[in-house]
């Protein structure tokens, strides 16, 4: 099993060349995405959803808010039942003084990663059926999230994919 979590060496190598990327503007806009990407944001996304999807149909078709609500259950279980039963380490833990940390040190439950899984389901419900340019920007914001996450020396690339793929199985069965 830990090799497939390293993805023999891959993983970590990853992990290396991109937290190894810092700049001011670039570790602001890291954690802003970071904050963005937090599942404690749902209840003003959905709000935010809800209001256009009713407001404005031809914009965000109902459904995918659907989707996005019972999407955002099975993820929100699925993550709490992973975390502490892998109980996988951080990378500060892991590699200590060759990771930078950019905001408040991690060290526990590291897979999957939660960020990741909110940001990729946020974009993967409610992208079906809507015009090209919020289709993209809500796949931006996703990758952006997801690339913060290691950036900021949260998560190793496994964790950040491993969140994707249960957010997008949760929209296939939504």
């Amino acid at each position: 099993m830990p090799h497939l979590y390293d993805w023999f060496g891959l993983n970590v190598a990853l992990f290396h060349f991109i937290n190894g990327v810092h700049a001011a503007w670039w570790d602001e806009l890291m954690l802003t995405m970071t904050w963005l990407g937090d599942h404690d944001r749902y209840p003003y996304y959905i709000a935010v959803a809800l209001l256009v999807a009713f407001t404005r149909r031809y914009w965000l078709p109902p459904r995918n808010v659907a989707v996005f609500g019972v999407g955002y259950a099975l993820t929100a279980y699925a993550i709490q039942l992973l975390k502490p039963y892998l109980d996988f380490p951080r990378p500060l833990l892991v590699l200590g003084r060759e990771v930078v940390v950019v905001g408040p040190p991690e060290w526990y439950h590291s897979f999957p990663s939660g960020h990741a899984t909110f940001a990729v389901l946020l974009a993967a419900s409610l992208s079906p059926r809507i015009a090209k340019p919020a289709q993209w920007g809500l796949w931006i914001y996703a990758a952006l999230v997801c690339l913060s996450r290691v950036s900021v020396g949260a998560h190793f690339p496994a964790d950040v994919a491993g969140g994707a793929l249960i957010a997008l199985t949760a929209v296939g069965i939504a």
